[in-house]
């Protein structure tokens, strides 16, 4: 399908009328500015002088006093329409009007059956999407009873080992009526591979299915440091679903690029977009040397990103990101289908700025946090538990987080007009400034030779160092204000409130199950699976998926598989960053 949104010679006359009467009242206005300046500014300033404080976004841009239609792009294009190239306003042209965003709280804990509960607790207060967290062995691709998992066992998320536990995980939920994201990334692949197995075992049609796997990898070399494999055979991995999925799930989100943890790492908001692109710039460049054309699989990829406290950064961040991908994607590579060039993004509430003192204002700061990323166009979202400064959130702390995403929806009238900010004088400088941002990195990137060259230069880790040094200096002198931790202090003993106790018992439960699958399982299924997998894992031109979908369906466990393709892939050691 071709992109419809060429301007016609009737709306280029328009538009250079437009162009005319704006440039006259920006002369208009420049001129009031300087006299306002010189004589009601000057004059009460002289009176009552302004604070030293310095003026600056939560990335560090510096903040005018004031903003007027000067601020504003000179082209109307690159404000627009929504659902219009290049998407600024949003990706859809009726956003929320025509369908509100899913309400998708993360849960995972213990067992699968525990978090099964937990999920139809949500469904039942109106969660409208699943999102799955697993635990740090699932995470690393390690098994339940490997020596290395002792004590860490579904304490930070669920524990998935084997098939059954993913059939235990879904049980009574129709995967076909409700999206599911999983939060998961070097082992992402078989956690894919068991969900396709358990949809194939109900006769679910694959196409049908909808929701995403993390899957960004590059990212954890840049930020989170989760990793089983070195760069380039991870980098396979994550080709390989993208074209499965484009083959097999028409529905399915193969990858979901994340500057969340780029964020929570220590990047400030400009960081986090830039980076995010540039690795969505490798990964699209890596499949279109697969073969495999744009238009075939961009329509399937989709984003996290973070909202942290600056409101109208936050908000200037979505449009800047969304307008600067739109671009690359028609420009870069040549994509010419509209939902190629439509960013679509998750939306989490910053996890680094919840604080165990005075933990009730966590809600505040959550709702204020969700209220940008509603702002700011997301198509789904997870609001943070106000416990979560201290353990996973407890069932009471997911209620209220999960109400304050439905007062957004149904009570403050956010969802009535589509990108309500547009046209803010501030807004739309501070999104311009934030999308040249973007290219300046690439820029850099590029010089470097690219993302995975910049990564083994530790460009990315310096940046984000630097910048999470930056604000912790700025938070410990106060510059930056916390309420409850460096402003506004409580002298008394501190507030106590409900959190999540994990079942000990659990962990054993679990190695349990694990150790009883693989003593039931057929052995030749078992070891003819591995061996084709391995056969497949060397061979860079074939595609790892249908092989693994075989493994989890022989029972073969997370860390027979990772620990198997370690011996064809090797392992990576990153060079530390000071």
């Amino acid at each position: 399908m071709a992109d419809d949104n060429s301007a016609s010679p009737h709306q280029d006359a328009h538009q250079d009328g437009t162009r005319l009467a704006t440039d006259a009242l920006v002369r208009a206005v420049t001129g009031e500015l300087a006299d306002w300046e010189r004589r009601e500014l000057a004059a009460f300033t002289a009176r009552r002088p302004e604070s030293k404080e310095r003026y600056v976004s939560g990335s560090g841009l510096p903040v005018k006093r004031v903003y007027t239609p000067a601020d504003l792009p000179a082209d109307w294009s690159d404000i627009g329409l929504p659902g219009r190239y290049p998407y600024t306003r949003g990706p859809y042209p009726t956003m929320y009007r025509g369908r509100t965003w899913t309400m998708r709280q993360i849960a995972g804990f213990g067992q699968a059956e525990e978090t099964n509960e937990r999920f139809r607790y949500l469904i039942g207060q109106g969660q409208t999407g699943l999102s799955v967290d697993f635990d740090m062995p699932t995470l690393m691709g390690l098994d339940s009873d490997d020596p290395m998992s002792l004590g860490e066992v579904g304490r930070e998320g669920v524990a998935v080992d084997v098939l059954p536990d993913m059939e235990a995980l879904f049980d009574g939920i129709d995967l076909e009526d409700i999206s599911v994201s999983m939060t998961i990334n070097p082992s992402a692949w078989i956690l894919l591979a068991m969900y396709v197995a358990v949809a194939e075992q109900r006769g679910y049609d694959l196409d049908k299915l909808s929701g995403t796997i993390q899957n960004d990898i590059l990212k954890e070399y840049v930020a989170q440091k989760e990793w089983i494999f070195p760069v380039r055979p991870s980098m396979r991995i994550v080709r390989d679903t993208i074209v499965y999925c484009s083959q097999h799930m028409a529905r399915y989100n193969p990858v979901n690029i994340s500057g969340y943890h780029i964020s929570e790492a220590g990047a400030n908001a400009q960081q986090e977009i830039a980076f995010t692109m540039a690795i969505t710039k490798a990964y699209v460049a890596d499949v279109v040397a697969a073969g495999v054309d744009v238009d075939d699989f961009a329509s399937r990829l989709s984003f996290f990103f973070v909202s942290q406290a600056d409101l109208f950064e936050e908000v200037a961040k979505f449009r800047a990101v969304r307008r600067y991908y739109a671009r690359m994607m028609r420009e870069d590579f040549g994509a010419r289908n509209p939902q190629s060039m439509r960013l679509r993004f998750h939306a989490q509430t910053a996890a680094a700025t919840l604080t165990k003192p005075q933990p009730m204002n966590n809600i505040i700061r959550t709702a204020l946090q969700a209220l940008s990323a509603v702002l700011g166009g997301a198509q789904s979202l997870h609001t943070n538990g106000l416990d979560e400064a201290y353990t996973i959130p407890s069932e009471q702390a997911m209620k209220i987080a999960l109400r304050t995403q439905q007062i957004l929806a149904d009570e403050t009238g956010v969802t009535s007009v589509i990108d309500p900010l547009g046209g803010s004088y501030y807004l739309e400088n501070l999104t311009g400034e934030l999308e040249r941002g973007i290219g300046e990195y690439l820029a850099r990137i590029e010089e470097m030779g690219g993302v995975e060259a910049a990564i083994e230069q530790g460009f990315f880790q310096r940046e984000i160092s630097d910048t999470a040094y930056d604000f912790a200096r700025r938070k410990a002198s106060g510059d930056r204000p916390v309420i409850g931790v460096n402003k506004y202090v409580d002298g008394g003993e501190a507030e106590k409130i409900e959190t999540h106790q994990l079942d000990p018992a659990s962990e054993a439960r679990q190695i349990a199950r694990l150790k009883r699958v693989r003593a039931d399982r057929d052995p030749e299924r078992a070891e003819a699976a591995l061996r084709r997998l391995l056969a497949v894992a060397r061979d860079d031109g074939a595609n790892l998926m249908p092989a693994t979908i075989e493994a989890v369906k022989a029972h073969l466990s997370m860390g027979e598989i990772t620990g198997a393709l370690r011996g064809v892939f090797g392992t990576y050691t990153e060079t530390p960053v000071f």
